[in-house]
């Protein structure tokens, strides 16, 4: 008796210097826009591709979804990247032909330009039937909107929406830029602070989910396939589990109820629950935060010495 005392004693003993689990948060599928993008900061197309996959392998990822930019496909390059994200077990859905805003756009027009994705679409592996909005647009007066949402539906596509907005496409253009004018780039501070803002955009929007739903939803964050999420998207993955998030493939998180709601408002450009919140009677104006804010950006990278002067 007195031996298993002391082996209780000592085993309770190591409970303060054993590594705790995280406590569990949500559930999040990765979604990448305007596949094939051309030429980034640090990668061609071809070799971006290679390094995002790698990566996705590296951080034992489950299925991603790409949402095509179709024009990118009238090259042989650009549809063999794309084939070869589907034929590595990720997702290929529908992002338009030519990425136009549908409230500036013909609505006749629009619809043609979906089909005429669709077309070009056809023969790639692991195809999902999804479409997702250029900028997030899904049309204003609301008569486009309906008319749009109609469309979708008589051709069997469902919206490819998100709950996670964010301006990583403007920390890769001010990357971009940097390399142009021969400034300095500490990548290490660079994906640091591109994780964090993501970090930050995600627990935004699920506080905002829990507020108007009740509940945390399963979410869609938006990426682009650029040369930041080739670089750092592991050590995003790592960020989100080491928080307690679950990494869910994006069938798992378009399964959830909220796939289900058509927001009837207008203020679609934040993803749906940004829209949601809107109907929940959240005011617009408080869902801003600083991965939608160019400006708060800006002084977000400046504070972590990101991008030195030319010549440093």
């Amino acid at each position: 008796m007195r031996i298993l005392i002391i082996v209780l004693t000592f085993v309770a003993g190591l409970g303060g210097a054993v590594a705790q689990e995280p406590a569990a948060r949500g559930r999040i599928a990765l979604s990448f826009d305007d596949a094939p993008r051309g030429a980034g900061p640090a990668f061609s197309g071809y070799e971006r591709a290679a390094a995002l996959l790698q990566t996705l392998r590296d951080a034992d990822a489950p299925p991603v979804v790409f949402f095509v930019q179709t024009s990118g496909l009238q090259s042989e390059a650009g549809r063999a990247r794309i084939a070869r994200y589907g034929e590595a077990g990720h997702l290929i859905a529908n992002h338009s032909e030519s990425h136009l805003w549908l409230s500036r756009t013909d609505t006749a027009a629009y619809i043609a330009d979906i089909d005429q994705a669709e077309a070009r679409l056809q023969g790639l592996p692991n195809r999902r039937p999804w479409f997702r909005f250029p900028y997030l647009d899904e049309g204003t007066p609301r008569e486009k909107r309906d008319a749009v949402r109609a469309a979708l539906a008589g051709r069997g596509l469902r919206n490819g929406y998100v709950t996670v907005d964010n301006y990583d496409w403007y920390i890769e253009s001010l990357w971009q830029r940097a390399v142009r004018d021969g400034r300095v780039v500490d990548r290490a501070a660079l994906g640091a602070a591109y994780v964090d803002m993501l970090i930050g955009a995600i627990e935004f929007y699920d506080a905002r989910a829990v507020d108007a739903l009740g509940r945390s939803p399963d979410h869609v964050i938006l990426l682009h396939e650029n040369d930041l999420a080739a670089l750092f998207v592991g050590d995003l993955i790592a960020a989100l589990r080491a928080r307690g998030w679950t990494l869910i493939s994006p069938d798992e998180a378009y399964a959830d109820p909220i796939a289900a709601i058509e927001p009837q408002t207008l203020m679609t450009r934040q993803g749906q629950i940004g829209a949601l919140a809107v109907e929940a009677g959240v005011e617009p104006a408080s869902l801003t935060h600083l991965a939608i804010e160019e400006t708060q950006i800006d002084a977000f990278l400046a504070a972590r010495r990101v991008f030195g002067e030319a010549g440093d």
